[in-house]
C-alpha cells in the first residue's frame, strides 16, 4: 500500500490526517532530511517523486491502461484510478477500450517487439514511451468499428481479472506462456495442462483472435498479414500521419484532454496555418498517389462500411472527390476480379467476401 499525499502540503497533512503524519515523521522525515535531492528533503511527505505530466492525465478517470515496462508478454490491461502506479509501469492515460483493444492486438504488438528494446537476464523485451507507443499510428476506423474492438477489449480484460481472482496461484505470465505453447503446438507439461484447464486459456486465445481479425479489418488489412508486412505498413501510415499534421490534421487519442493543454503548443510549433480538430471535426485525407497505399486505403473503407458502396461513395470520402473515382471504380473491379469483393448490382457497389 502506498500513503498518496500528493497535492496536499504538509500542514493540511498534519491537521486532516495525524496519524498519517506522525507515523511519516517518525519512519520517513528523518532519512528524507539527509537525502541528496532537494525535492526529496522539501516535500519529505510525499511518495516518491510524481510524475508532473502523469497526475493531469490521471485526474479524473476511474480506469487507466497500463503494462510492465520489462516482461516477458507484452499485455495490457486496465488498473483501477485508486491505484498508484510504480516506476515499472508504463501507463497509458485512457479509459478507452478501443485503445486497450489495439495495444493488445497482434499488430501492436508486434510494433512494440521490433521497436523497443530487450532487458534482464531473461533478455525480456522492454516497451518505451518515446520509441514504442508515441510513433505508432492508431487506426481510425468508423464509430461501429470501435465499438466491436472495444467489447472484445472489455471481455478480454474482464476474463483475465476473473480466471485471477478466482485462481490467485495462477499469474498472467504463466497464462500466456501456456497461450504461446499451444499456438506453437508444443506439448504441454502437467502444470501447464492444469494452468490451461484452470486459467481457461483457450477462452483467452479466442479472444485474442477476435481481437486481431477487428483491429485488422479497422486497418483494412488482412487477418492473415506477415509480421514484416505489418511493420512495412505502420512505417508507411506513420509517414502519411505525419504529413497530415503538416497541413493542420492531428488526429488526437482524447481530444478533450489534449487539446486545451497541447493544442497551443502544437500550433506555435507548426506555424500559424495549423488547424487543431477533434476527430468529429477532421477534414477528409487526401487520395493517396501511391497505388498501394490507394488500394489499402480503400480496402479499409469496405471492411468498416455497414452495406455496400460504390466508387462514388468512396471518391467522396476524399478530398479530390469526384476526380478519383474513376481510379478508384478500377481498383473495385481488380478486386472482383481477385475474389476480394463482390458485387450483386452489376458493378454499381461493392462488399467484401466474408469468409466463414
Amino acid at each position: 500500500m502506498v500513503i498518496d499525499l500528493f497535492g496536499l502540503s504538509d500542514s493540511e497533512v498534519r491537521e486532516r490526517f495525524p496519524e498519517v503524519y506522525q507515523h511519516l515523521l517518525q519512519t520517513v522525515k528523518v532519512e528524507r532530511d539527509a537525502n541528496r535531492r532537494a525535492s526529496y528533503r522539501k516535500a519529505w511527505w510525499v511518495f516518491g517523486e510524481p510524475r508532473k505530466d502523469l497526475r493531469p492525465g490521471l485526474e479524473g478517470l476511474s480506469r487507466y491502461i497500463a503494462t510492465v515496462e520489462t516482461a516477458k508478454h507484452r499485455v495490457f490491461q486496465f488498473l483501477d484510478g485508486s491505484v498508484v502506479p510504480d516506476n515499472m509501469l508504463v501507463v497509458i492515460t485512457s479509459r478507452d477500450p478501443f485503445h486497450l483493444g489495439v495495444l493488445s492486438s497482434r499488430i501492436h504488438v508486434t510494433w512494440a517487439l521490433r521497436a523497443g528494446g530487450w532487458l534482464g537476464v531473461g533478455n525480456d523485451p522492454r516497451y518505451s514511451k518515446s520509441r514504442t507507443f508515441d510513433p505508432f499510428p492508431f487506426p481510425d476506423p468508423d464509430e461501429a468499428m470501435k465499438a466491436e474492438i472495444a467489447d472484445i477489449a472489455e471481455r478480454l480484460d474482464a476474463h483475465r481479472k476473473a480466471v485471477q481472482a478466482a485462481e490467485p496461484d495462477i499469474t498472467l505470465t504463466e497464462m500466456y506462456n501456456v497461450l504461446d505453447k499451444l499456438r506453437q503446438g508444443g506439448a504441454l507439461s502437467e502444470r501447464e495442462a492444469d494452468i490451461r484447464q484452470r486459467g481457461l486459456v483457450l477462452i483467452l486465445r479466442e479472444y485474442h483472435d477476435e481481437l486481431d481479425a477487428a483491429v485488422s479489418r479497422a486497418y483494412g488489412w488482412p487477418q492473415d498479414i506477415a509480421d514484416e508486412q505489418i511493420l512495412e505498413r505502420l512505417v508507411e501510415l506513420n509517414a502519411e500521419r505525419a504529413a497530415e499534421e503538416a497541413t493542420g490534421l492531428v488526429r488526437w487519442l482524447r481530444p478533450d484532454y489534449q487539446i486545451p493543454r497541447f493544442g497551443g503548443a502544437v500550433a506555435k510549433a507548426e506555424g500559424p496555418a495549423l488547424r487543431l480538430v477533434a476527430p468529429a471535426e477532421k477534414a477528409k485525407p487526401a487520395f493517396p498517389t501511391e497505388e498501394r497505399q490507394r488500394t489499402s486505403r480503400i480496402y479499409a473503407i469496405l471492411a468498416t462500411a455497414p452495406g455496400p458502396l460504390s466508387a462514388a461513395d468512396i471518391a467522396s470520402r476524399f478530398r479530390q472527390g469526384r476526380r478519383v473515382e474513376r481510379e478508384i471504380a478500377l481498383t473495385l473491379q481488380a478486386f472482383v476480379r481477385y475474389g476480394d469483393l463482390a458485387s450483386h448490382d452489376g458493378g454499381r457497389s461493392f462488399l467484401l467476401r466474408r469468409v466463414a
